[in-house]
């Protein structure tokens, strides 16, 4: 059976990491990767393995680029601290270890919670994201945000779910608004100029894409919500976009 290293980045996440890291303790490493907690988050992950490794936040990619080349083994699963590991898919991994036939990377679907409900609307579900696989194989994409491993040769999708706490509060959701439409932003700045209507008219889209497009109606007052959170993200990253292509970047100090 190949022996696997479970990769987890982190900053001040006490209130997720334990949850966390008791989901995977059955994995042969654990490696944390801290950016500089305040909090009791690594106090409490020395409790579940001594590889914690400090590191000043430089965004999500040389996060993850770090935590692949502190692990031992060549099988990696990547998770971040608001999510766990269902007991299915523990099984699933662990049967596709001990198999002789496996891929170079698999897609694990992502069951996403808003506040305290499954999303399965609005593109939220299953949300396909490549998350184990053979690190001799793999890169990093350099988008600044929702960036993704990429597996060169055979993948497959497994069939039992990341669990994903991404929107645990109203207040941690804006937090969240604020900072990925700076960081989409930073992406857009030196494209398509930004115009008055995309004030307007893209916010809209979004909307409508979310809620009739993805049927996030069938959520209720959750999916409209989470319909309403892509409109605002859409609308601050056109707003901060123009800002960036309007001014001097080394004056735009966002406030996150």
């Amino acid at each position: 059976m190949e022996k696997l290293s479970v990769v987890i980045i982190a900053g001040n996440e006490e209130k997720n990491i334990r949850d966390c890291l008791e989901s995977v303790k059955w994995a042969d490493e654990i490696i944390v990767i801290d950016s500089e907690s305040s909090d009791n988050s690594r106090q409490i992950a020395e409790s579940y393995t001594s590889k914690i490794f400090i590191k000043k936040w430089e965004g999500f990619v040389p996060q993850r680029k770090y935590s692949i080349e502190k692990t031992s083994y060549d099988w990696v699963l990547s998770i971040d601290a608001d999510e766990r590991v269902s007991d299915g898919l523990k099984t699933e991994i662990q049967e596709l270890l001990r198999s002789n036939n496996k891929l170079n990377g698999y897609r694990i679907p992502r069951q996403n919670y808003f506040l305290d409900k499954v999303i399965t609307s609005c593109g939220w579900y299953p949300d396909y994201q490549m998350r184990l696989f053979n690190k001799n194989f793999v890169k990093l994409s350099d988008r600044k945000v929702h960036e993704g491993f990429e597996v060169d040769g055979k993948t497959a999708q497994l069939k039992n779910h990341l669990i994903h706490f991404t929107h645990q509060n109203i207040t941690d959701t804006i937090k969240k608004i604020n900072e990925y439409s700076y960081l989409q932003a930073l992406e857009k700045k030196d494209g398509k100029r930004v115009r008055a209507i995309n004030f307007i008219l893209n916010p809209i889209a979004a909307f409508l894409n979310h809620f009739v497009g993805r049927r996030g109606f069938k959520d209720g007052i959750y999916g409209l919500m989470v319909s309403i959170i892509h409109s605002m993200t859409n609308l601050l990253t056109y707003m901060k976009t123009w800002e960036l292509q309007n001014k001097s970047l080394d004056k735009y100090d966002e406030k996150k």
